[in-house]
């Protein structure tokens, strides 16, 4: 088998410093991406050797094996290396969605998806490659080989995600409308992600969706803990007394307190959001004074003797 100079691939020599095989890999890897040579076989496949090169040179360990045996040594995934060989197909029709499952193996989980083609949330963003940040290489995010097709984004309630609900879910995919069901378990939390099996309903691939959570006018989840808006009026907000409120899990009475004042919260632990593994947040009651409107005449008359004695 042909030798190949990994060094000369990626333009540095033996005694470069790992920052500076990153840089130079960085710089080439911009400039043969399939995404932006998207009709080029010969800079898909110099996409390709520059990767192999850099999978080598930037473990030490394999370097190391490079050094003294050369590239026919048996790397394990290093020698004549291949995106199949870690669940990842090659192709050179430069499949954006391929070169994006490699380069989260190659930059960590860090490398973002962003929105593309109609139906589908599943490309590669360059903004990582371009950003020159750092990534954690002891940190990869291994994609698998059957990673879903598609990526979408669901919205639920506060009550939704706390009490779990099925969801129909109508999706455009390859100009197509579909209606599929999401079972949304009791307790999700705010951008866990759920994979939908395509099979069931006749798509081409699996769907994974985002878990968006909304707050209400009155009701806000941060974290596991609930914030949960209730009004009083001026006379209970200054002589305190007792209020029944609705939870997630049914009514609770809740003493409110002498003199309040806008904005005063009132604590109740464990009554807030529980998450799947059965964590329990605190409510956070959130008082605002309501002032009364249409008073009768005889209201009207004691807020008037209120202010003549005060």
């Amino acid at each position: 088998m042909e030798y190949k100079d990994y060094y000369k691939i990626l333009g540095v020599d033996k005694n470069s410093s790992p920052k500076e095989i990153k840089s130079a890999f960085r710089k080439l890897a911009k400039k043969y991406h399939p995404d932006l040579n998207p009709n080029d076989p010969k800079a898909q496949e110099k996409f390709k050797e520059i990767n192999e090169a850099y999978e080598v040179l930037s473990d030490k360990d394999k370097k190391a094996k490079y050094d003294a045996f050369g590239s026919n040594y048996d790397f394990s995934g290093g020698y004549n290396f291949d995106p199949s060989a870690y669940g990842y197909t090659y192709t050179t029709g430069g499949s954006s969605e391929d070169f994006s499952d490699f380069f989260d193996m190659i930059f960590g989980s860090n490398a973002r998806r962003a929105s593309s083609a109609k139906g589908s949330k599943f490309s590669f963003n360059l903004d990582d490659l371009f950003s020159g940040r750092n990534s954690n290489r002891t940190n990869h995010n291994y994609a698998k080989a059957d990673s879903p097709k598609y990526e979408s984004e669901l919205s639920i309630s506060i009550e939704d995600a706390y009490k779990g609900v099925d969801k129909k879910v109508g999706l455009s995919i390859n100009g197509k409308q579909k209606e599929i069901n999401v079972k949304i378990p009791r307790g999700i939390t705010r951008g866990k992600k759920i994979k939908v099996k395509g099979s069931k309903f006749d798509l081409p691939g699996d769907v994974l969706f985002k878990i968006n959570i909304n707050d209400s006018d009155n009701l806000r989840l941060k974290g596991i803990d609930i914030y949960k808006n209730v009004e009083v009026r001026p006379w209970t907000a200054l002589l305190g007394g007792e209020k029944t409120i609705d939870t997630f899990e049914g009514k609770i009475k809740i003493k409110i307190p002498k003199n309040l004042s806008p904005g005063k919260k009132l604590r109740i632990p464990d009554k807030g959001f529980k998450d799947m593994k059965n964590n329990k947040g605190d409510l956070y009651i959130e008082f605002t004074i309501a002032n009364p409107t249409n008073l009768t005449k005889e209201q009207l008359e004691l807020y008037k003797k209120l202010e003549e004695i005060s």
